[in-house]
């Protein structure tokens, strides 16, 4: 498929009148359900566990560590894709039973994961009164047992982002009928879970990088990336009945309007920063975009995207922060944090994380921006990547033929 672009990056009219959404035949349709399928079955349920639900965030066990543990993180976003394609198949064969089984697949994921997060109960209830960040909730599980893996001291587990996808997610699924909850002790728990992440405010977590602040000293701070996905997520809880298409309405949690104010302000006032060390970080795709749209001002949207883009963008992804030292040549694997003056040999180097363009591109397509996904590939530096990742999107985009 050829393409024509604009000097600024922008695709010109006719391109841009190719990319929207078309009709695809029948067999084109159930030809391209198959393969993403098959893709789908091979790289996530495969690794499903058959008795938690978890998903390992990698099979890898390198000198970054043992990505074997299911990430609460990890599991949501990857589930998401399962629960899409059992969408798909009930869109375009109606009830049957591969969509039944994707969907109970999802179900197990999402209940392993409140298993694993109800065993630590306790401890939510602390930290409502406390604060303290060692009674934070575990923000990783052991995939088989769904146990914790890791002391309250030996990692940042405070991590309200994580907390909120989680409860983002089981609001959307749970209007989309698929109901999670089973109990009036669930609900309990959720509703504490509420408690726990309402006041994300003015309450300093790890982040979604999990290590603080970018002095690398290990100290939280105040993140927009998890204040933009608490909000979204107490927004999605408003006035949902947890019991879904069976409820009377009775099963509601109760979501602090003030707190919702309060997070709406906090997260204007930082962005387009993701924190007060972090004048510039790629986590703040997931609250302008996919999967938060947290932010209502489209000017904000617009200025931290193009500050993300200018900063942090490169010839095969998006940089996570400045000076980011992770999986960089000259990293110190035996260290996890280093003095300020040290960060200064990361300048440059940083490594460039396609996972970014994921973010844009899947937001561009739920925003029907239809040639805006795209255009960021494009874009000054874009580099040989940026053309591959470009020409596969426009691949998969509906109407672009067969796959095979």
């Amino acid at each position: 498929m050829t393409s024509e672009w604009t000097s600024d990056g922008a695709l010109e009219p006719p391109l841009q009148e190719q990319l929207g959404p078309r009709q695809l035949s029948d067999e084109d349709a159930h030809e391209l359900l198959s393969h993403l399928d098959s893709q789908i079955e091979r790289v996530v349920l495969a690794r499903q566990d058959p008795i938690t639900g978890l998903l390992p965030a990698s099979t890898s066990n390198t000198v970054h560590g043992n990505y074997g543990d299911a990430w609460v993180r990890d599991c949501v976003y990857s589930i998401q894709c399962v629960w899409g394609l059992a969408q798909a198949h009930r869109r375009l064969n109606g009830p049957c039973t591969r969509a039944h089984e994707l969907n109970q697949r999802v179900l197990q994921l999402m209940r392993g994961l409140l298993t694993a997060m109800l065993r630590q109960a306790a401890k939510v209830e602390r930290f409502k009164r406390s604060l303290d960040r060692l009674d934070a909730i575990h923000a990783k599980f052991d995939t088989g047992t769904g146990n914790p893996v890791v002391p309250d001291d030996g990692w940042g587990h405070l991590q309200l982002d994580a907390t909120a996808l989680y409860l983002l997610q089981l609001a959307q699924l749970t209007r989309a009928g698929l109901v999670v909850v089973q109990s009036s002790h669930e609900r309990d728990f959720l509703q504490n879970l509420v408690y726990y992440v309402a006041r994300a405010y003015r309450i300093a977590d790890y982040g979604i990088w999990e290590r603080g602040d970018k002095g690398n000293h290990g100290e939280p701070e105040r993140n927009a990336s998890s204040i933009g996905l608490v909000k979204a997520a107490l927004e999605a809880l408003e006035g949902l009945d947890l019991y879904g298409p069976h409820g009377d309405g009775s099963c509601c949690l109760h979501i602090p309007h003030p707190a919702i104010v309060r997070l709406r302000r906090a997260l204007q006032a930082l962005l387009p920063r993701e924190s007060s060390s972090k004048e510039v970080d790629s986590a703040c795709l997931s609250v302008i975009g996919y999967p938060a749209w947290a932010v209502e001002d489209p000017e904000l949207v617009e200025r931290t995207r193009r500050k993300i883009r200018r900063d942090l963008g490169g010839a095969y992804g998006y940089k996570r922060f400045r000076r980011d030292g992770h999986q960089t040549l000259v990293e110190d694997h035996e260290r996890l944090h280093y003095e300020p003056e040290e960060l200064a040999q990361f300048e440059g180097i940083e490594c460039e994380w396609p996972l970014f363009f994921a973010y844009e591109l899947i937001t561009a397509c739920c925003e029907e921006r239809w040639g805006g996904g795209l255009a960021l590939a494009a874009a000054p530096g874009g580099g040989e990547c940026g053309r591959r990742w470009r020409a596969r999107a426009a691949r998969a985009l509906p109407g672009a033929g067969r796959r095979h």
